[in-house]
């Protein structure tokens, strides 16, 4: 019995394949009716899923090839954000940025639009500057930068193919610091959010909606000055996890230690189980101009899910091109739950926050829990048909449509 990572979704897929090679996967793909891509099955609904086969990636070769004078590596889709950092970063080489989790798979995080955080920061989406996708034919098909389909095929939720490649910008290596303070008020927090977030090079705030307060500000700042004063909030000696008893061992080195950007980036350490596993998550990026809207109603609803909330966080993403994106076209703010896994209960939340945050153009994170379907997403992304019409292009078969882009995308 196959499941997800969270333990939450067990897999209908008559069989899983785990092709060895390029030509094994094409000869797959090429013969099957119905085919879903897994990665490291970090998705949070059947978004992988599919009533016919699932391909898996994680045991094709695990190319990473750097070429310094043009400032990219090609990167086997299936290979890991944390095993890729490790080798860029030995190499001299860095990421702008990087997930919360570095144990997702880099195929993965891209088709959903998974991100880190910094106003000037785009998702991990945002990096990549080519692909080569298995498509229904079979054949293999690259997309580079400034192709006219470019910026549909980045974070397409597997509907347009198999990712064996992908081919990201780098960047000289560079060290980070990162600092934690706790109890910010709210009411100071939003008043001066735009100053707050723009405080370190990635800024993370952790609040439980109800008490009033920001329990923990994380500022990961690149370079070794430590951040000015951050809204009277108090500087943590010691480490912290944002999870009210977990272990800190599992989180990435605080206290204003300086570390190689892969080692302070991430909130988790590649080697610990990330948060608590065992868990629910969503999120929402609004558009930055309404996020002082957003944060007013989350704090208003908090009674209604508090119970079930481990904890909450909030980012900020600066704006890509990419027609699925949450960040398309515009800066948004993320807000992040991290949920009990109690799967009825969140779901029984999640339309009253929806009610609250969609209306200001606020888009769920494709990879989390959510309860929105095709109608109430249509008017959150502008090349929403265009990129079914892609999809059915590129596909007329349908063979890599599922349950999830039947609801979500209306791609039956």
């Amino acid at each position: 019995m196959l499941q997800n990572w969270a333990g939450n979704h067990t897999y209908v897929a008559e069989r899983v394949h785990a092709p060895a090679s390029v030509d094994e996967l094409r000869a797959l793909v090429a013969r099957l009716d119905r085919v879903r891509p897994l990665g490291t099955r970090h998705a949070f609904t059947d978004l992988a899923d599919t009533i016919g086969d699932l391909v898996s990636t994680q045991d094709l070769p695990r190319t990473i090839e750097i070429d310094a004078d043009r400032r990219l590596v090609r990167v086997a889709g299936g290979v890991s954000y944390g095993v890729l950092a490790e080798q860029l970063a030995t190499s001299g080489w860095a990421l702008a940025t990087m997930a919360s989790l570095p144990h997702i798979s880099v195929a993965g995080a891209i088709a959903t639009g998974t991100h880190g955080s910094g106003d000037g920061t785009g998702s991990l989406a945002a990096a990549v500057a080519g692909l080569e996708v298995v498509g229904a034919d079979g054949e293999v098909h690259s997309i580079v930068r400034g192709d006219a389909d470019f910026d549909a095929y980045v974070v397409s939720l597997g509907a347009l193919g198999v990712t064996t490649h992908v081919t990201l910008d780098i960047e000289p290596t560079y060290d980070v610091r990162q600092d934690l303070y706790t109890d910010l008020s709210w009411d100071v927090a939003a008043e001066r959010l735009d100053e707050l977030t723009a405080s370190a090079y990635s800024v993370s705030l952790f609040t439980d909606w109800l008490s009033g307060t920001i329990q923990q500000v994380w500022l990961k700042s690149r370079g070794t000055v430590p951040p000015a004063d951050v809204l009277g909030a108090g500087p943590v000696v010691g480490a912290l996890h944002m999870l009210a008893g977990a272990d800190v061992e599992a989180v990435t080195r605080q206290g204003g230690v300086l570390g190689s950007w892969h080692r302070r980036l991430p909130h988790f350490r590649l080697e610990f189980t990330p948060s608590r596993g065992e868990e629910l998550q969503s999120e929402y990026l609004v558009p930055r101009t309404e996020a002082i809207v957003a944060i007013e109603r989350l704090r208003a609803l908090a009674p209604s899910y508090a119970a079930l909330l481990q904890v909450s966080e909030v980012r900020t993403v600066a704006a890509d091109r990419l027609w699925l994106s949450g960040a398309y076209e515009r800066d948004v703010v993320g807000f992040h739950f991290t949920w009990l896994r109690d799967v009825s209960g969140v779901y029984a939340v999640l339309p009253a926050i929806e009610e609250a945050l969609l209306p200001l153009g606020g888009r769920p994170h494709w990879g989390k829990c959510f309860a929105a379907g095709s109608d109430a997403l249509r008017p959150l992304y502008p090349r929403f048909d265009d990129f079914r019409e892609l999809a059915s292009r590129v596909d007329p078969s349908g063979k890599f449509r599922n349950a999830f882009l039947a609801r979500c995308l209306e791609l039956a």
